[in-house]
């Protein structure tokens, strides 16, 4: 499995990240931003018929601090789990109290971020940010996984690699294993999925998958999920979702665009409400974090979510939280709000309850 690797350019240069798509050639900048444009997800990507993928945001990184973070004492890294062959990518996190009592494991935090599939990084300015801020407040070890990005690679590659990202995580936690904060800090029995956005879709969609394919040596749950502002999106509307044509079209245009037509708005992979009972039932975790904003996008699928899970027989907990007059992943453009610290508040409860 090959991995996009993980860069960061000067911020001042405002860059626009540019890839090739399988088969383009090589082109200068200039050539490429003179293409014609072949179609474009507004505030998302821009894509050239030259066969260049011009991402419109996420694009503002942060380099790691290795010797900890000035605001939140957190130290980071990006290095590459496992095998060569797997070469999973990741930027991890680890709190400064992480060594005050000798032999003391922290909960693992995975961490998936958002982007409509299309965006980001695990270096991306608002993830390093959210994962630093969470390692502190947990405090806990967190590890941001990379995944190929669509239209490049389309669906279910980024499912791939955040699975394959789990498992590498699970190896690096045991006694032996070659990443030292991970071997000497990171509690494998205390696992937390998390994801915003796009990334909550990646985190739930692990967690089914792990009770299919349990890893050898550990088992078929982590201790818990959690969903923040999740990316689910469905045909018909749900609740008090928006019916106009066009508004919803939108949304299936980036789903589309994501998966490259593979899959319909009412797969399981963007709509799990028509995967099976049975699927929810079998959730590969003990404990459920979902988190919203009155104002979200997706807001009626995160309720929908919720009542999902009490109907379906899962026998975990299940925690909601909903903020009034706040829209989607919010907290990470204005962190320092009321709000936002109230938010990050529960994700960080949440994960020292698991």
């Amino acid at each position: 499995m090959r991995h996009a690797k993980t860069w960061a350019p000067s911020s001042s240069l405002r860059a626009i990240l540019l890839f090739d798509r399988p088969g383009a050639r090589s082109q200068g900048k200039a050539a490429i931003m003179d293409s014609e444009i072949e179609y474009e997800l507004p505030g998302l990507i821009r894509v050239h018929k030259s066969g260049f993928v011009e991402r419109l945001q996420g694009t503002e990184t942060s380099p790691p601090s290795p010797s900890g973070d000035p605001a939140t004492g957190v130290a980071s890294k990006d290095v590459v789990l496992g095998d060569p062959a797997s070469n999973v990518s990741v930027r991890l996190y680890l709190p400064s109290n992480a060594a005050a009592e000798p032999g003391k494991k922290l909960p693992v935090v995975v961490f998936y971020y958002g982007g409509a599939f299309v965006v980001s990084t695990a270096a991306t300015v608002i993830y390093h940010r959210y994962a630093a801020s969470l390692a502190a407040a947990v405090p806990a070890v967190v590890v941001s996984v990379n995944y190929r990005l669509a239209p490049e690679t389309p669906l279910p590659a980024a499912y791939d690699d955040v699975f394959a990202g789990l498992k590498a995580v699970v190896a690096a936690c045991r006694p032996d294993g070659a990443e030292p904060w991970l071997a000497t800090y990171g509690d494998a029995s205390r696992i937390v999925l998390a994801g915003d956005s796009a990334g909550a879709n990646l985190a739930h969609h692990t967690a089914v998958r792990l009770r299919k394919e349990p890893i050898e040596g550990y088992g078929d749950e982590v201790r818990g999920v959690a969903l923040l502002y999740s990316y689910f999106w469905g045909k018909e509307p749900l609740g008090g979702e928006p019916a106009d044509a066009a508004v919803r079209g939108r949304f299936e245009r980036s789903w589309e665009v994501a998966c490259d037509g593979k899959f319909g708005p009412d797969h399981p992979y963007i709509n799990p409400f028509s995967a099976p009972q049975e699927e929810w039932r079998q959730l590969g975790c003990r404990r459920v974090l979902v988190t919203t904003g009155e104002l979200c996008w997706f807001v009626e699928r995160s309720r929908a979510y919720v009542e999902a899970i009490k109907a379906c027989g899962w026998d975990g907990e299940l925690d909601f939280y909903e903020t009034k007059g706040k829209g989607h992943v919010y907290f990470l453009f204005n962190p320092d709000c009321e709000e936002a610290i109230k938010d990050l508040a529960v994700v960080a409860d949440f994960v020292r309850r698991c």
